[in-house]
């Protein structure tokens, strides 16, 4: 049998353009991969990553054409096969596992019938026999007691547990292929950590071959062999991972690389100029001479081929006139910004006491009241925080531990159980219905997901005005020509205020989410998690937009991240989140050096670098912790470190670790400063 699986073939697709004619979304598109190799595919937003992964199982979407080249797994063209024969290929050979795992589970049956269903359909399995096999799948993906987990429907799992949902279910047909879409995004540093691991059991165990596409270039240094650069539907750089990481020989890989926050550099990561050229509208030459620094006039006239460049291990192509240069071109990373903020900045909301309960109002209270159940555990709790005016204070967790719901708080759409929140004389109890309108225009929310947020029946103009005509009462030419200078601002054009949501790119949407919370000219911020979904260079742009309105305008940001490289690129202070309750507060410089809390640490030693083929030199366990509404530390069934009985029952003092850093742990500070050989994880391997 040979070694050679995949064979992509001079691949074009396109779509129906303006007038009849086609748009090409993948160009010339060629690609090879061995039996148990893997690849990682990169790219921009509107690249053609997408695309063609769906193409590697012989599926366009509708309207899509197969212009030109070919698909072949193991020597068979996927796109000559008929509807029957494809099939029996998808699913059984080759298998996708889709970037949103809630989207893609079927909300109404359980988790098991799910995956018994694609036993019997790939397998022949039925009855005890696929319902046996669901439940060892579910073991295989690590997830614990498997057997309960098959019982549970989509939404009774957490966003790591139906990751793993999903990868059981490709693995359901023995797949020879398996193509990841953006699989880990979204998920915290622990949960990725995990899934990362896992992909590499299932490769060793089943010599399947992976395909991954991603746009955190961390994750793909760490799963990937080889790596495809896309841009504008073409592979402009192909070759080992360890060689473009360490010298690209395309300028966009470089920008890529610049864009990426770094864990250990405490800088705004370096956004690509420009933005990529729709589909129908590519320049003559190539498509990225208009933002490429070695452009010539060479460049905008004669489109480049994918050649091959000098390489001391394997094949290596680059799409570029001048790899050459680009490859002996110097690459150096930012200037770190250190702590950005005076600490002797007054306090612009205070938090004493935080208690957060869900499950208080509404149907869900009057039944528990009736039936005598317990109270759920606080969500969080014991929370003493103080935001200065004009930081950025970052609030970092694993998923649950109440970083949204601290924000969802402050903005007044969560309700408090107990404790003071306070914003100068107005208390942040109430919730935002009842609040003067003067604090509502105060405090500003922007959410993680801008197509949740933006009213997709109104224009951008029409989403920008509304805050306008609320705090303000502008007359509408003047509001009108605000929201032509708050979309300068945002460095999208006047022009866009007469599009819709759905014509903007992620991107665009998140910069007009925060143009609409800036219109308000508040004094406060809370970002949930606003660049988790963005490619880097997108996010590169998002943050350095961050900073500069920080700058200009002296607001004060709530930033909440799985992300600890961006939180160490944007943050002033850090907030470290377990179960609803604090483990360590201090300056971003504080937090990511020792002496660690030792959650800190397992986050930090969790965090993929941008070093290819390594991996954190320790991992968080998978030990479920006691969590919300723990008796004594929330850690402790997880802590590497735990020392006795009196983690788990007694509240881990706070201790000050000095010039405002403090650490919530039974720990001395000399034990935990022992301990942390290292200011940062080290890279070990694999």
């Amino acid at each position: 049998m040979s070694d050679l699986l995949l064979s992509v073939d001079k691949l074009s697709v396109g779509y129906p353009g303006p007038g009849g004619s086609v748009v090409h979304v993948l160009s010339d598109v060629s690609l090879t991969l061995e039996r148990g190799a893997s690849l990682g595919i990169v790219g921009e937003s509107g690249c053609g990553k997408s695309t063609l992964a769906l193409a590697l199982l012989g599926f366009l979407r509708p309207g899509g054409r197969l212009l030109d080249g070919a698909v072949r797994l193991d020597g068979t063209d996927l796109f000559a096969l008929g509807p029957a024969e494809l099939q029996a290929v998808r699913g059984r050979r080759v298998a996708l596992v889709p970037q949103s795992a809630s989207q893609a589970l079927t909300p109404s049956l359980r988790v098991g019938q799910q995956i018994a269903e694609s036993l019997e359909l790939h397998q022949g399995l039925a009855g005890n026999d696929a319902e046996a096999a669901a439940v060892d799948l579910l073991a295989q993906v690590r997830l614990p007691k498997p057997a309960e987990i098959a019982r549970r429907y989509p939404h009774q799992l957490s966003g790591g547990q139906q990751q793993r949902v999903a990868i059981a279910m490709a693995l359901a047909g023995g797949p020879e292929l398996l193509v990841l879409d953006e699989p880990t995004t979204g998920l915290d540093v622990t949960t990725q950590s995990h899934i990362l691991d896992l992909l590499d059991e299932i490769r060793e165990r089943t010599r399947a071959a992976l395909i991954y596409v991603s746009h955190d270039l961390g994750v793909i240094a760490q799963v990937s062999e080889r790596l495809a650069v896309m841009y504008a539907g073409e592979v402009v750089e192909h070759g080992p991972t360890t060689e473009l990481f360490a010298r690209p020989r395309h300028p966009y890989t470089r920008g890529l690389l610049a864009s990426a926050p770094r864990l250990s550099h405490a800088a705004l990561p370096v956004a690509l100029p420009g933005r990529p050229p729709a589909p129908d509208a590519r320049p003559a030459g190539c498509a990225f001479a208009p933002r490429c620094a070695f452009a010539d006039e060479r460049c905008t006239a004669e489109a480049p081929a994918l050649v091959a460049v000098d390489s001391p291990t394997l094949p290596h192509d680059a799409r570029c006139h001048h790899w050459l240069r680009v490859a002996e071109a110097s690459f150096a990373l930012p200037v770190s910004l250190g702590v950005r903020v005076r600490r002797e900045a007054p306090a612009l909301v205070d938090v004493q006491g935080l208690e957060v309960r869900y499950g208080q109002l509404g149907l869900e209270s009057l039944w528990r009241r009736a039936s005598g159940a317990p109270a759920p555990p606080p969500a969080v709790q014991g929370v003493h925080l103080t935001i200065r005016r004009g930081e950025t204070l970052a609030l970092v967790g694993e998923s649950g531990s109440g970083k949204s719901t601290i924000a969802r708080a402050i903005a007044g759409l969560q309700p408090v159980t107990a404790g003071e929140l306070r914003l100068g004389e107005h208390d942040l109890r109430r919730p935002s219905g009842r609040r003067p309108v003067e604090l509502r225009r105060t405090v500003q929310l922007i959410f993680q997901n801008p197509d949740a947020s933006l009213n997709p029946r109104q224009t951008v103009g029409q989403i920008l005005e509304r805050p306008l005509q609320i705090f303000f009462g502008l007359p509408r030419l003047e509001r009108r020509r605000r929201v032509a200078e708050l979309l300068d601002q945002m460095r999208l054009g006047a022009h866009y205020a007469e599009r819709f949501p759905g014509q903007l790119s992620g991107g665009e949407k998140q910069r007009v989410a925060i143009a609409r919370a800036f219109a308000a000219e508040p004094e406060l911020v809370l970002c949930d998690e606003v660049v988790s979904a963005l490619d880097v260079s997108v996010q590169a742009a998002v943050l350095e937009l961050l900073a500069r309105l920080k700058a200009e305008r002296g607001v004060t940001y709530l930033f909440i991240s799985h992300d600890l490289a961006v939180v160490r690129a944007i943050a002033d202070r850090v907030a470290v989140l377990f179960g609803g309750r604090l483990c360590e507060v201090g300056t971003a410089p504080q937090v990511y050096g020792p002496p660690y809390h030792p959650y800190t640490k397992s986050l930090l030693a969790a965090v993929p670098d941008l070093t290819p083929n390594s991996r954190p030199a320790t991992r968080a366990a998978e030990t479920p912790a006691a969590g919300a509404g723990a008796k004594g530390c929330p850690f402790a069934g997880r802590c590497p470190r735990q020392i006795g009985s009196i983690c788990a029952e007694q509240p881990p003092p706070w201790r000050d670790a000095g010039d405002g850093h403090g650490i919530a742990c039974h720990i001395p500070l000399e034990e935990l400063r022992d301990a942390a050989s290292v200011a940062l994880p080290v890279a070990a391997s694999a």
